[in-house]
């Protein structure tokens, strides 16, 4: 795949759709239209503080994901966080969800949309559906998140050039035998619960012009499951059902190349059709450039010109 069919694959998308949600209400002028996107390099590292911001625009970074802190998720908040950002020549591209992070559910502070509890899961998609609307207001266009039990899986780094240290997995090194607080949970509950979700927030998204981008299952496990729980994001396969439970164009991935590398046997030659599938959909709102050498189920993650993609 080449340097132009790769951009065109992966361009920005456009436009709204008007559908009702959560409980929030329309502010957003009709007017209003943000330009198509295109594509960008950029960074999602932390805190965005000036002088983070600083040091980004030293290494030529003009796009990022940014993080407020914990108590700028006000509408004039983000707003001023974004102007920040602007005063150093950055673009405030996306936003992380301060909630339905890559975190382990026992680690998570929010915990009732994964596990599927009531009357708690409907108060945080409320919660959700308010930050969406905010950001609107903030002229922020995309937020990301995750739908994860397990979070980032890992067993003991390795070696790496330059006496760095390689985030590790190796299936056969990982204890299969932890329980966590979610018990187990089947590939059909697991759906029921991503889809409960994708229903009440993907219509407030569009009407609002903003973008959702998933995070995939990082890594996939076996079929069955890992500690009980399927990981439904966690192949090529779950992600094509995932961004065809809602059409919309507000409902899409964040694409982490290494995240789907991991999925697959022979990443070197499989990746190209992954791109090509979500590309040509327009899915892919953002891009996490990362490199692996390995496969499925035993890989390293590595620095970008030493994977076994040719990045």
């Amino acid at each position: 795949m080449d340097r132009r069919t790769f951009v065109s694959l992966t361009g920005g998308v456009a436009g709204a759709l008007s559908i009702t949600g959560c409980q929030v209400t329309r502010t957003l002028p009709e007017a209003k239209r943000r330009p198509r996107v295109r594509m960008t390099v950029g960074t999602q590292r932390s805190p965005t503080t000036d002088e983070m911001l600083m040091y980004f625009r030293r290494h030529g970074v003009e796009h990022i994901c940014g993080y407020p802190e914990t108590d700028g998720w006000t509408g004039p908040r983000l707003q001023q966080l974004r102007e920040r950002c602007e005063l150093h020549g950055i673009s405030l591209d996306m936003v992380q969800f301060p909630f339905m992070s890559s975190s382990h559910i026992d680690r998570a502070d929010r915990k009732a949309i994964m596990l599927g509890q009531d009357p708690e899961r409907q108060k945080e998609i409320d919660e959700a559906c308010e930050i969406i609307r905010r950001c609107s207001e903030a002229g922020i266009p995309a937020i990301k998140y995750n739908l994860s039990l397990l979070g980032v899986l890992r067993t003991d780094p390795t070696r790496g050039r330059g006496g760095t240290s390689y985030s590790t997995w190796r299936l056969v090194d990982a204890d299969p035998n932890i329980e966590t607080r979610a018990g187990e949970v089947a590939a059909d509950e697991m759906w029921e619960r991503i889809t409960y979700f994708l229903e009440r927030v993907i219509p407030v998204a569009e009407e609002y012009d903003i973008r959702l981008a998933c995070h995939p299952h990082d890594p996939g496990v076996p079929p069955e499951g890992f500690h009980g729980i399927a990981r439904v994001l966690g192949t090529v396969d779950g992600l094509k059902k995932f961004v065809n439970i809602k059409e919309s164009s507000h409902h899409g991935l964040n694409l982490c190349l290494g995240t789907a590398a991991e999925m697959l046997e022979n990443p070197a030659e499989e990746i190209h059709d992954v791109i090509r599938y979500f590309g040509s959909r327009r899915k892919i709102f953002n891009i996490h450039f990362r490199n692996i050498l390995g496969r499925r189920d035993d890989f390293q993650e590595v620095f970008p010109d030493e994977g076994d993609m040719d990045m």
